[in-house]
């Protein structure tokens, strides 16, 4: 069994050396999440300290069984913890023209929820209010400004789609990033894009999503795969 997998599997059952152990081998993963949110108003150790309760999480709710890396899995939570710190003290705030969007997707969603019985798709929603399907989606999360690329999926495996791309950080990653991925969304079939930004960008679950279209959770568990598989293979 991989060192790292057994550790977490040995703080689960409540061993403290091992979680002490994880901390301080996962010190440098922080650090490195920390320097892109240095020059905000905050002192680089207060951000550490308050990334090292994201690696907490994620060592607490890392599922041993997950077919990823730990550090794959530990960077949007650290990255999520800080976000949430400096949105909450006010240092992030949600451009205008996001909330405006956000007030005319919600509507439209009602409209066409309510005219057709079903939750429309983020196409059908694009469509009425004459955005884009990535700004439809961003819009739909009250985070939607904080680079939702790297928004952790949710409490399900705390996933972003960047990180399960392996993404590698440099002096203009997120224009680089949010380019790349416009263009592989584009390049994916109807079903696919629908999957990955219900997923990434509105932070569904495999059976939320398998519900409202209408497949198993098991055939959208097998379609992410494959499809991330493609988009790594593209990039």
């Amino acid at each position: 069994m991989d060192e790292t997998i057994c550790l977490i599997s040995r703080a689960h059952q409540g061993d403290k050396e091992a979680r002490d152990q994880l901390v301080t081998e996962n010190m440098g993963l922080v650090w490195s999440i920390v320097r892109r949110f240095l020059g905000r108003g905050y002192e680089g150790e207060d951000l550490f300290q308050i990334g090292t309760i994201g690696l907490l999480k994620a060592i607490d709710k890392f599922d041993t069984a997950y077919d990823v890396k730990f550090s794959t899995y530990a960077v949007p939570m650290i990255a999520g913890e800080i976000k949430r710190f400096l949105r909450d003290d006010g240092m992030i705030k949600v451009s205008r023209s996001v909330k405006e969007l956000a007030m005319r997707v919600r509507r439209a969603r009602e409209k066409l929820t309510g005219s057709m019985g079903r939750e429309p798709t983020i196409e059908e929603i694009a469509a009425v209010v004459g955005a884009s399907r990535e700004e439809v989606a961003a819009s739909m999360e009250a985070g939607a400004e904080v680079e939702s690329l790297y928004r952790p999926v949710g409490d399900e495996d705390g996933i972003c789609l960047m990180d399960r791309l392996e993404e590698e950080e440099n002096g203009q990653e997120d224009l680089l990033n949010r380019m790349v991925l416009e263009k592989l969304l584009g390049e994916l079939k109807e079903e696919e894009r629908e999957i990955i930004l219900r997923r990434y960008y509105l932070g569904q679950t495999q059976t939320k999503i398998a519900a409202q279209l209408g497949i198993s959770q098991v055939q959208v568990s097998r379609l992410e795969k494959r499809i991330l598989k493609q988009m790594r293979q593209r990039l």
